[in-house]
Formats: C-alpha cells, structure tokens, sequence
C-alpha cells in the first residue's frame, strides 16, 4: 500500500547520498535503506492505524449510546485509509459486518462479513454462523477452518465450530474438531464438556462464555429473557456500599 511505497521510495532514495558522498559499499548502503524504511514504514503505519483507531473508538461510543447506524457510518468512512495500510480494508469491514450482525441486520451483515480480515475471529465466527443458517454446510465449513487456522489458541472458536456441526447433524465431525480444539490450545475444560454431552446425546452447553455465547444469536428468545431477568434481579440483590 501506499505507506509501504512512500516507505520503500524514501529509503532507497536517503541511501544514495551515502554511496556518493561517503563511498561506503553497496552492502552497508542496502543496510541503511533497510533501517530506514522500517523506521519510516512504522511511523506512517502508527500514524494511519491511529486515525483507523480513533473511528473505531467512535464507533464503540456510538453503538454504546443506541446510535447503530452512525456507528456504522462512522466506520465506513475509514475506508479512505485502506489505500494506505495493509489489512486496512478487512478489518473495517469485519467492525462493519460485527456490529450489523448484532443490531440483527444479517443480509446487510453478510457482505462485510465476507470481506473481514480472517484474525478476526469474531466476524469470521458471525460469517460461519451466517453460512449454517442460510444451508450452506460446506462454506461454513470452510470459514471456520479459516477461524480456527488463524485463532488457534482461542477455545470458543473451536466450540462454536463444533456446535454448528452438531446443529447440522455431524456430530462425529463435531467431535473431531473439538478433539483437535484440545490439542491446539493446551486443553479446555469446556471442550472437554462439549465432547461429553455430544457422547451422552446431549445439547452443548455454551452459556458458559457467557455474552460473547449471546452476541451470535443462537440462543432462543424465551432463554435470553431469562438470563437478562437474572441479571436485573442479581443487581437489585447487589448491597449498598
């Protein structure tokens, strides 16, 4: 992108003094180009990163304050930078394709989602969660093995594959890929739990992640309204201080 040209222009044009003037060796001036593109390429990398940054916060302040589509707008504008720096463009509209999919705007979310930068396990977990729904096994597949590829060590990654496998009827394929969970990250209790409720014929239980479970709308109506009764009533409980 642009940052890494201006970087890569500036660097190899500074070195060129140094060969005429000093008359050191092409080696030690490839050395300085190299040095000095790295200094530049990471300051206009933290500089762009910092204004995708502060839009980001915005958004989060929007979305805080019921303000959905202004969030989302503030977003968008982002996309002037993605000329500018690497992986730019998919992480913006993984933000995007988050915060649609949580407002419940699944056919506007799908097309951001498609798009995220695949480190994003959340967006990527929302893309396969979007594919199950819309009967499309083998693309979902597909995104969470890119999700899980990616995110490794994140054990609910693994968990939500493996629940959306057992949803469309593959439980051995479930079972698999909870096994190679395991693995991967070192061991997890939950993984553990999931493996043992698919062996007892049993629904996985993923209210133990708590809100990031609740935020792919998976769960039914009647069990949020119970879980968000809980949580007023826990708070009414709660003593003075």
């Amino acid at each position: 992108m642009l940052n890494f040209l201006f970087a890569f222009v500036i660097a190899t044009a500074a070195a060129v003094p140094f060969r005429m003037v000093y008359q050191l060796q092409m080696v030690y001036c490839g050395l300085i180009s190299v040095a000095l593109f790295a200094l530049i390429y990471f300051f206009l990398s933290r500089a762009t990163m910092n204004k995708v940054m502060a839009l980001v916060e915005a958004a989060q302040r929007d979305l805080q304050a019921n303000r959905g589509e202004k969030a989302v707008a503030t977003l968008q504008s982002g996309f002037k930078y993605a000329k500018w720096q690497f992986y730019v463009k998919g992480q913006l509209n993984a933000q995007i394709g988050t915060v649609l999919y949580l407002r419940r705007e699944f056919a506007k979310a799908l097309p951001y989602l498609e798009k995220s930068f695949v480190r994003h396990w959340v967006a990527m977990c929302m893309l396969g969660v979007s594919y199950m729904k819309r009967n499309k096994p083998n693309k979902m597949s597909e995104t969470f093995e890119k999700a899980v590829t990616a995110n490794r060590k994140e054990p609910f990654v693994w968990n939500l594959y493996a629940y959306c496998l057992a949803t469309i009827g593959d439980k051995a394929k479930a079972k698999a890929v909870l096994e190679r969970g395991i693995k991967k990250t070192g061991g997890d209790e939950r993984l553990s739990a999931s493996i043992e409720a698919l062996a007892q014929d049993k629904r996985m239980k993923m209210q133990d992640y708590g809100d990031i479970w609740y935020q792919f709308h998976l769960e039914k109506t009647g069990a949020l309204i119970k879980k968000q009764t809980k949580a007023i009533q826990g708070r009414r409980k709660m003593p003075r201080m």
